[in-house]
């Protein structure tokens, strides 16, 4: 194998692998660190430059960061379930308890004569207006809604989500000089284009929802819901109550929030029914467990057949039994066991099958190209349209997603549009910042606490059954504790700051190969990465990882570390007699719109 390139940013950004499966790119450890010391201001600034939105996406975030999280995969006291550092719980015990963050917001540059107009208040959409707005651009967001947020306030439940979290973040940015027309739904996209945009961002989301055409779905039609809808009637009060006997179809967190919402508003026998495997359930796994948690019960393997009526009226619902079957490809069908129908009685059924792009106002011969699945055609890496100055983010670009998708889309997008507006190709995308400093302190002593925790991960307090489902505004999750957030900030690994080794400064004593407790240092002949993976002293077998390998050493071999599960403890430094291993810290800051996004020619020419 050639060696190790440890300059190339996308090295050590994958071995930071929280921060690397975040679509903000967040650096996680670094804020963990902040809120370890208390310094929760500073952990929620850190948090807000990359993913707009701390104390909302605290509680609601999809946590691509927490399965990737390296505590999982070194966890050895609870190897049959690896239990990540609670990541997301961290980052809203910074949104809870910062100081006033107002005076650190950025300052807004003059007006530079350039427009933006974005449609839909939704994170994709205020994520470039907090980008586009602080360089001068006047950014006016358009939405149908009395309030920003977009589905963030319509569709997530109050329980889950407090109105007063959304109001914050989202004023925040309006706070920016941000425009923001309230009640106005954009009804054309040709009329928006003839006003005279520098740029459109359409960031309006996936608003419609899947419904099931099944028999009976219009004599029953009073008690059949859709579940995005329904849960905007719940977040707006136009509905307050529902039937006792709810059925819940469909396997996303839209059907959790659906069943939860049910659980509270008299729902008092409400049940999940999928046509998948349990673990095949799109909905995240501690959504599955909140459900279980209020008695929600899970039926799965049910294929939905008829809506059952009586004179009109809604009585139940017929269910297929079905079983999995898969090919020597592991392809899953879905074959009928033969048992007799499924019948379910009910009162109320909320259809939460999925979601779907819907672009009514956009007409076709605007020159905004469409796929056959009726998503705009775009540049997946600038969001750029077949009209170059309009763009698309979130939901709206590819399909639902998350809010932390949203959120990277939105900064994407306005580093284009930043870059368009200043006569660059949009397709040039700004390098990430980073750099790397040692943590030395003295011999045997680090920046950083490298003494890892055993602690098996913290459970965050909820409120009491009793009055938690007693309301649909009553907050469940009552968040870490100062106490309890310092103990789970102490289960992070440090992944940032990474172990490197100087190949001309080592005597090859295998000083530190004896004192790592995870053995993931082997000192060997180097060969093809198959072989070289199953000869280390421990075998490297997490292919995703790349393996750290030296170059040459003065008796021909290598160094090679396999960083999938090293504990980052600064024990080979410490250890080593000629300082051929240092601890540094690496931290990436992916580069936002403005001058540091653009060439070098094109930023003194807008200073000339």
């Amino acid at each position: 194998m050639l060696r190790t390139n440890i300059e190339n940013p996308a090295y050590f950004h994958k071995v930071v692998d929280c921060q690397y499966a975040c679509p903000a790119h967040t650096p996680v450890p670094e804020y963990i660190r902040l809120i370890a010391q208390r310094r929760y201001g500073d952990a929620y600034m850190i948090n807000w430059v990359s993913n707009v939105f701390p104390g909302i996406l605290g509680r609601t975030c999809d946590r691509p960061c927490e399965p990737a999280c390296r505590r999982g995969r070194v966890e050895q006291s609870n190897a049959q379930d690896p239990e990540p550092v609670a990541i997301c719980r961290l980052k809203r015990v910074a949104a809870d308890m910062k100081e006033d963050v107002r005076a650190r917001m950025p300052q807004v540059a003059p007006k530079n004569g350039k427009r933006v107009a974005c449609v839909g208040a939704g994170p994709a959409s205020l994520t470039v207006a907090r980008d586009l707005a602080p360089l001068g651009y006047e950014v006016t967001v358009f939405d149908g809604e009395a309030k920003a947020g977009g589905f963030i306030r319509t569709q997530i439940p109050r329980f889950r989500l407090p109105e007063s979290v959304i109001d914050e973040e989202c004023g925040y940015i309006l706070d920016l000089g941000v425009q923001f027309n309230s009640s106005q739904r954009i009804e054309s996209m040709q009329a928006l284009l003839g006003q005279g945009w520098d740029a459109v961002f359409v960031g309006c989301g996936a608003p419609r929802g899947r419904d099931l055409d099944l028999p009976g779905r219009e004599e029953a039609r009073a008690n059949i819901h859709i579940g995005i809808d329904w849960l905007a009637s719940v977040s707006f009060g136009h509905v307050t109550k529902i039937g006792q006997r709810v059925i819940v179809l469909g396997g996303g967190n839209t059907a959790m929030d659906c069943c939860r919402s049910a659980r509270r508003l008299g729902g008092t026998d409400v049940k999940v029914i999928v046509r998948s495997g349990f673990d095949e359930m799109k909905a995240s796994p501690w959504e599955k467990e909140d459900a279980a948690h209020e008695g929600i019960p899970i039926i799965n393997f049910h294929v939905p057949r008829a809506f059952v009526h009586e004179g009109g009226k809604l009585v139940g619902m017929s269910f297929e039994i079905v079983q999995a079957q898969y090919d020597d490809k592991g392809r899953r069908k879905l074959v009928p066991t033969g048992a007799p129908d499924a019948f379910f009685e009910c009162d109320d059924v909320l259809v939460a099958v999925g979601q779907e792009n819907a672009f009514p106002w956009i007409e076709r011969d605007c020159g905004i190209e469409f796929d056959e699945w009726g998503l705009p055609k775009l540049d997946k890496t600038s969001f750029q349209s077949t009209v170059p100055h309009v763009f698309f983010g979130g939901d709206a670009a590819f399909g639902p997603k998350n809010i932390i998708t949203a959120v990277a889309h939105g900064h994407e997008a306005a580093v284009s549009i930043d870059k368009l507006l200043n006569g660059e190709e949009v397709s040039e995308r700004p390098a990430p910042m980073t750099n790397l400093v040692s943590q030395k302190m003295g011999i045997h002593e680090w920046s950083y606490d490298n003494d890892i925790a055993n602690d098996l991960r913290f459970k965050v307090p909820w409120a009491k059954a009793e009055k938690a489902l007693a309301s649909i505004k009553v907050e469940v999750e009552l968040g870490f504790d100062a106490a309890t957030a310092f103990k789970e900030a102490g289960r992070c690994l440090n992944c940032d700051v990474q172990t490197v080794f100087q190949e001309s400064a080592c005597i090859e004593c295998d000083a530190c190969v004896d004192i790592c407790p995870m053995d993931c240092i082997s000192f060997t002949d180097n060969g093809e990465e198959e072989g070289l993976r199953h000869r280390l002293k421990a075998p490297a077998l997490n292919i995703a990882q790349d393996l750290y390998v030296s170059g040459g050493l003065k008796t021909g071999r290598v160094m090679v570390k396999d960083e999938d599960v090293c504990l980052h403890c600064g024990l080979c430094a410490e250890r080593c007699p000629t300082g051929a291993w240092d601890m540094k810290k690496f931290l990436l800051k992916m580069t936002p719109a403005g001058p540091g996004a653009r060439t070098p020619e094109a930023v003194q020419e807008v200073h000339a």
